[in-house]
Formats: structure tokens, sequence, C-alpha cells
């Protein structure tokens, strides 16, 4: 049987392909825009040293700044996506390098904002406001600005920090060096009983193999590696842990988890609540992981038969087409409005549909204020791209709402708040998809499949947030964060959240080391404050109604004209209380339920 060949990117048809003619009807005109813009760059160098001379001076740098940040954000976008849909094309590639040159040197050329208008004596700002309507637009965005004024130093002490950034990140590089250059695993027999080598993208796949004997030696092949340079591992891990409770501290914060939660003007009492609320609620991972150990039928069931799927995709097999139709039945409770802007997206070209030689892997939703918000998918006919459609879907609405409700000012949109409207979809799609199923197959995959990506994000993710807070405390109170420490701490917190059905592996205490996102300070928490809030926000759309969605909707339009604590509390969920997460954690139960009583 022959094998199937990728078309080549002029091959696809043009109706499945995204319509970036209508950012730049042609690579000319691209081109004369870069000019344009670039001959833009020198005005805003004008303006150095001048920012405290009138209400009027300021007004025209911001608006100024708006226009060149608007300029090369368009020119960007198009050329980074004409260079994802065929990365073969050095045409292309070159287009895509300018446009990143170009995005350096404007950025170069604002950095004396924020420090200048910071140096402006207190009250300054607060009194151009009130002296000139005009700049009540940037009220928030210059509130936004001097409200870390405590936090930032005087010019010297900033720019010998700013020096000493470089070397500040040099244990993050070397984890990165380490981890995904140097790190050599060994060889591995798969399910076929052939020799393949064990990589990092390759781990999971094995960790899915029905064969348990793939998942113990991937397992074990995995750590073994780890647990060789352990030391080394906590070296680095230790040294940014050093790093952030250091800059904590210069910057007279109390701790690096208050530094890293102001960026966003984020309470800390945001992130105790949510460990405090998941580990109130465990025993429902507890019971998962029972369930799962019966479903598998294991005397003993290991960390490395956490991943095996419990049921298998029940031969769904979704075409495009009938994926556009299943997206749509699933949005309806958000309305024809919102349903109509998702058609528009299906029939205007937003969608890059099928896979090519040379396209960049996976999917997201990119575009630029002004443009439409385009979706990168190689589409194959299964369940998981029918719900990565109706998650990117979820991105490219909510940035639809923001842009077409809000200034360019305040035109995007926090991470804080980033995945609450793409998981809150895919709920959707979820509830949508379980009701109309009469398949007890297909009803136990769509409810495993919800169930895992809960405990992926919600309960794993919030493991990981207890883990590299509970590092900084120790290391802010002098204690050395040894290999040995970190594989104790990291083992006892697996003990607690999977609970006494699983036999907790020693290997599994070295997973820490392999974590890239705890170089990222404080990143992590997000995934399952967004994932919890979407879920509760769900659960309220299909429960109330109207008010939800009209709620739900004041949350998509807000862009960042507001904190993003406050913005969420116009959809209905007060990331401030532990109510979002105990309601998540209602749906979790819900469907662990309906799961465990299709199964008797």
């Amino acid at each position: 049987m022959a094998t199937k060949q990728l078309p080549k990117r002029e091959e696809v048809p043009k109706e499945r392909t995204w319509d970036l003619e209508s950012i730049f009807a042609t690579d000319e005109e691209w081109y004369k825009e870069f000019e344009n813009t670039k001959e833009m760059v020198p005005e805003i160098d004008k303006f150095k040293g001048t920012l405290g001379e009138s209400a009027a001076h300021l007004y025209k740098m911001l608006e100024l700044q708006d226009k060149l940040s608007n300029k090369i954000g368009l020119l960007f976008t198009y050329a980074h996506m004409r260079n994802d849909q065929d990365t073969t094309n050095s045409y292309y590639q070159e287009m895509n390098a300018k446009a990143e040159s170009l995005y350096t040197t404007v950025a170069s050329s604002m950095s004396f904002i924020v420090p200048e208008i910071l140096s402006l004596p207190e009250g300054k700002i607060e009194q151009f406001i009130n002296e000139l309507d005009d700049l009540k637009l940037y009220e928030h965005s210059l509130k936004e600005i001097t409200r870390r004024r405590d936090h930032v130093l005087s010019e010297k002490e900033e720019k010998l920090l700013a020096g000493f950034s470089e070397v500040a990140s040099n244990p993050s590089q070397t984890f990165g060096a380490l981890n995904n250059a140097d790190l050599k695993f060994p060889t591995i027999t798969n399910e076929k009983g052939e020799e393949v080598d064990l990589t990092h993208g390759r781990y999971v796949g094995f960790l899915k193999s029905q064969n348990r004997e793939v998942r113990k030696n991937a397992f074990q092949a995995m750590y073994d590696t780890f647990g060789q340079f352990k030391n080394t591992f906590a070296s680095t891990l230790s040294g940014n842990v050093k790093k952030n409770n250091y800059f904590a501290t210069v910057k007279n914060y109390e701790r690096a988890r208050q530094r890293a939660l102001d960026s966003n003007n984020i309470p800390e009492s945001v992130y105790d609540n949510l460990i405090e609320a998941v580990n109130e609620r465990l025993p429902l991972m507890h019971r998962y992981v029972e369930l799962r150990k019966k479903i598998l039928e294991l005397d003993e069931l290991h960390m490395y038969d956490m991943y095996m799927p419990l049921v298998s995709d029940a031969d769904l097999e979704i075409p495009y087409e009938e994926a556009q139709e299943l997206v749509l039945e699933g949005l309806k409770p958000l309305g024809d409005d919102y349903v109509d802007i998702v058609k528009e997206g299906f029939n205007n070209r937003w969608i890059d549909v099928e896979e090519n030689k040379g396209k960049r892997s996976g999917a997201y939703s990119s575009g630029h204020y002004g443009t439409n918000p385009f979706i990168l998918m190689n589409w194959q006919d299964d369940v998981n791209n029918l719900f990565t459609l109706a998650h990117e879907l979820g991105h490219s609405l909510h940035s639809y709402y923001t842009h077409n409700n809000q200034p360019y000012r305040y035109g995007n949109y926090s991470i804080f708040v980033a995945e609450v409207a793409s998981t809150c979809n895919e709920a959707l799609l979820n509830d949508y998809m379980l009701k109309k199923t009469k398949d007890k197959k297909e009803k136990l995959y769509l409810l495993n499949n919800f169930l895992e990506g809960f405990r992926g994000t919600v309960f794993r993710q919030t493991m990981f947030a207890e883990f590299e807070h509970e590092i900084h405390i120790q290391a802010q109170n002098g204690e050395a964060l040894t290999a040995d420490k970190l594989t104790k701490i990291y083992y006892d917190l697996n003990k607690k959240y999977f609970g006494e059905n699983v036999v907790i592996d020693d290997e599994i205490g070295l997973e820490w080391a392999r974590i890239p996102h705890f170089y990222m300070g404080y990143y992590v928490y997000q995934y399952s404050t967004g994932y919890a809030a979407a879920t509760a926000l769900a659960e309220q759309i299909l429960s109330d109604g109207e008010p939800a969605v009209e709620r739900y909707k004041s949350f998509l339009k807000a862009g960042s004209s507001d904190y993003p604590i406050e913005v969420l509390k116009k959809a209905g969920v007060d990331m401030t209380s532990k109510d979002p997460i105990y309601q998540a954690l209602d749906v979790f139960e819900e469907k662990l339920e309906e799961m465990e009583e299709l199964l008797k």
C-alpha cells in the first residue's frame, strides 16, 4: 500500500488556507509598510527626556507608541504566519527574520518610556490626566505603571540589575542545555520488539503503551538518566530559586511569589486558596486513581500506569466538515451572536486547516488588533482535533470580542486569563457530546477525556505550584536545596496527591528535575486557576443561561482594560475566593460519578 504523501503548500485547496491577504494584499505591500514603519522609529527618540513637560506632550508620545506598536504587530503577525505555513520557504524565512529584527529595534527604542514616567514626581501623572481629557484613555495604563513605583529602584540601580539579568538567567540556560542537548537517554524495546531511542518527545507515548513492560522500562530509564545528574539539576534549580528570592528582596518585596504575582496585580491569597481548596478535595483524586486501578485490573497501580488510556477513542472518526457542525452545536449555549462569529471564521478562511510539507506542527490562535483572529491547524479526523478546534476558537473569539470592544492600548489580555475562553469552549463541547451520544463506549471516552484533562491540569499543576512555593520558602529561610531534599519534598507531595491506591515509585521523586516550568517563576499555578475558572464558568453558562452568558461576554470584551482578577469577576468568578475552585471540583466529582456508574 502506497504511503500517503503530504501535499505541497501550493497544492492545498484555497478554501482550506487562511486569508492572510486580508492583512496585506501582497508581499510587496508588506515590504512597503515595513519601510514606512522603519522610518517612524526615530520619532520616538525625540520624546526622550521630555515626558514631564506637559500633558499634551505625554499624550502625543503614548499615541505614537500605540501607532508604532500596532504597525510592527501587523508586520510581525503576517510574517510569522507566512513562515509557519511553510517553514522551508526561504523567502518567508527572511521576511520573518526582518520582522523580528524590527520588533527588537522598536522595543529597544521604547525602553526609556516606563522608567521616565516613573521618574516624574508623584502626583504628576494624576495632574496631567485631570488637565487633558484625551489622556483619560491611558489612565489605567499609566496607573499600572505607577502602581509599582515602590518597587522601582534608582536609574543607576535598575541599570545594574538589567546588566545582571543575563548572568541571572544562567541557571535556566544551563538546565535547558543539559536537558535538551547533553542528556543522553538509553534505547528501550517498544511494543513491536524494536530497539528505540528514548527521547523527551517519545516518553509520554511510551507511558501510554498497552504493554506494561514498555511503560515501566521507559519510566525507569527516564529517571535513571536524570538520577545520574541529580546534583547538577539541583544546582540549576537552586540557583534559579536564589535568583528569584534575591530579585524580590532588592525590589522591596517580602518574597519571590509576591513579586511574581504583582506583575498582574494578583493577590497572594489566590495562590493559597488554590492549594488549600484542591488539598481539601484530594479524596476525589484518590477516587479517580482507584477507578483507574479497577479498570486496568491491576493488583498494584504504579506511577508509570497513570498515562495509559482507560478507554480507546471509540473509533470516533470526525472529518473537518463534521467537526465544524459539532462545534457550532456545542457552542450554542453562548448565543447566536457568538455562533455567528464562529461561522464567519469557518466561511471567511480564518483557519489554515490542512497539514502540508514544511508546515509548523501543532495548533495555535494568532492575529493582531485589526486583523481576523486566525487559527493554524494540522487537521486529523479524530476527537483530539475536534477539541483542539474548539479550544483555538475560544482564543480567537476572545481576541475578536476584545479587539472589537477595546482601543488598541487595551486590545490584549493577561496570561492569567488566557486559557479561560479556550477551556470553556472545550467544556461546553464536551457537555454537548455527552448529552448527544447514546454509545456507552463513546460516553466513557468523553468522560475520561474530561477527567484526564482535569487531573493533568488542576491537580497536577497545583501540586507543581505547591512544590515551587515550598522550595522558595525553604531557600529564603536559609535551607540548602540539595538533590535529596528536593526529591523528598516532591516524593511526599506525590504521595499526598495520588493517595493509597497507587505505588509511589521512588523514581517519581526525581520528576522535579525535568520540569522546565520551574524555571519560569510562579507560572504554573495559572494553568490550574484558568482551568478551574473556565470549568466553573461553563457550568454557570449551562445552568444559569442568559445572565451567565452576558457576564461571560463582558469578560471576553474587557481585554486588559482592568486587572485580570477584576475582569474575571465580571464573568462571574471571584478568584480571590475558593468558590470557583470548589465549583470546578464539583464538576469533576459529577463526571467521576457518571463514569463510575457506567462501569458498574
